[in-house]
């Protein structure tokens, strides 16, 4: 059992008590105890993993999203450096010989990384850092960070995805039929990850608040460790 006493317990000259902390103060150590955490939010495509970033930086503005390269094309409405950072080959390319990406991809047959510069010095500044890639890049960070935790955003259902991935009309029937076919093999990572996420159509403020509490949860452990890049 911790045994509480109270920080300001020292009487100051008008009858009050002093704000500063006593250097034996055992709730300054339990404070001290507080690491910042990685999140890694995952899915198959069509899942609404950007949607969901993009809401829930509305909702925790303390928190540095990381910003993931691409070679692939800017779809509308996307902003370079905000959404993404639109790369050019050469230019992803020497970032990668560079070892600038925490990790890196090629998923229909575009390239992806994920800088690890902004997100190790946002560790440094004791914010929280939540990641956003695919599949095989939240398997890639796994098994490079310690510490991380993964969240699976799932679908409510195949036919549920398959609409999704119409309605976006960024690819023909074939490449559509090619992504669903890899979205639904992509359904069983599921159970390598920490914690699962239904993303049901017209309750994304439930899948907001599911997520929410999973980090509010994460920031409470006692047990915190230093995430090591």
């Amino acid at each position: 059992m911790v045994a509480v006493v109270a920080a300001d317990d020292e009487q100051g000259a008008d009858g009050g008590y002093s704000e500063s902390a006593h250097p034996d103060d055992p709730i300054h150590d339990l404070r001290a105890t507080r690491r910042p955490r990685l999140f890694v939010i995952s899915g198959p495509s069509g899942v609404g993993k950007d949607t969901v970033i993009e809401r829930l930086r509305e909702r925790e503005p303390d928190v540095y999203f990381a910003v993931t390269a691409t070679t692939r094309a800017r779809r509308p409405g996307e902003m370079d450096g905000i959404h993404y950072f639109f790369l050019d080959a050469p230019a992803f390319a020497e970032r990668l010989d560079a070892g600038e990406f925490l990790e890196s991809a090629v998923v229909y047959g575009h390239h992806y990384g994920v800088p690890r510069g902004p997100i190790r010095a946002a560790l440094e500044r004791g914010q929280d850092v939540v990641i956003k890639v695919d599949i095989q890049g939240a398997a890639a960070i796994r098994a490079l960070v310690r510490h991380g935790i993964s969240i699976f955003l799932a679908p409510e259902s195949l036919p549920e995805l398959l609409r999704r991935l119409r309605d976006r009309k960024t690819d023909d029937p074939e490449a559509l039929m090619r992504r669903f076919g890899t979205a639904s093999r992509e359904l069983s990572a599921a159970a390598d990850f920490d914690y699962l996420v239904f993303n049901e159509a017209n309750r994304l403020d439930h899948a907001l608040d599911q997520i929410a509490a999973i980090l509010a949860a994460e920031r409470c452990r006692v047990d915190q460790a230093e995430v090591d890049l």
